[in-house]
């Protein structure tokens, strides 16, 4: 399989749409500048508009979501970071539905992802990463929550117990939080790592259609070498 790059939008710095938005920006800071009548008011439009493009593009980097498929991984990639899962740890992706993985509900806005082993993807994670998700995914969790009233929300929401694997390796601080709130969202809804649909270049269906793919081109790969 090809490597592939996809990101949730378009609207890159680099881009031909995003050069001609910049240089009809000069060029309308030059008109402004050559009639002001001051020097000051020229020198605060000047300003004023390299302020605004700054604003911009910080916007559109920290917005970015862009994802990678190789042949052997599931990549994503953000501003502060990312993670990786290699296709042969994952058990299976779908759209997540409300109500669980076991029980009829209608979709909700998640592609959802079950591991085989938490292990690879928690050593692939950075903490900022983890708090990020940890903030991004209190929806899913809230959801749960209202379908398993066994739980209370203040006692899951940042629990901070150590999580030990399946081979009794540690985790502590925000990555040992990321790991409990795996383990809660995939009793909740079956899956340990959730992508939002907005962070996606096409429909949740689409996307995992074209993971399955992927999936089962590395499946069909590591069968042959056994």
């Amino acid at each position: 399989m090809q490597t592939l790059h996809l990101h949730n939008h378009t609207w890159d710095i680099h881009s031909p749409r995003c050069r001609i938005v910049c240089f009809i920006a000069l060029i309308v800071s030059l008109i402004a500048i050559m009639f002001s009548p001051t020097l000051t008011i020229a020198l605060a439009v000047a300003g004023l508009i390299a302020l605004l493009w700054g604003v911009s593009y910080w916007l559109i980097v920290s917005s970015r979501v862009q994802y990678t498929l190789t042949a052997t991984h599931l990549q994503q990639h953000l501003a502060k970071g990312g993670w990786v899962v290699k296709w042969n740890n994952i058990h299976r992706i779908d759209v997540c539905q409300d109500g669980g993985s076991d029980s009829w509900g209608a979709p909700l806005p998640w592609v959802g992802i079950r591991l085989k082993r938490y292990q690879p993807y928690l050593c692939s994670i950075c903490p900022r990463i983890a708090s990020d998700i940890l903030m991004d995914q209190r929806s899913l969790l809230y959801l749960g929550v209202k379908r398993h009233p066994k739980y209370a929300l203040e006692d899951i929401l940042l629990d901070a117990e150590p999580y030990y694997d399946e081979h009794g390796h540690r985790y502590a601080g925000l990555i040992g939080m990321l790991a409990n709130r795996m383990r809660y969202q995939r009793e909740f809804h079956g899956y340990d790592i959730y992508l939002s649909a907005s962070d996606l270049d096409r429909s949740p269906e689409e996307f995992v259609g074209l993971t399955r793919r992927y999936l089962a081109a590395a499946e069909s790969e590591l069968l042959e070498e056994n």
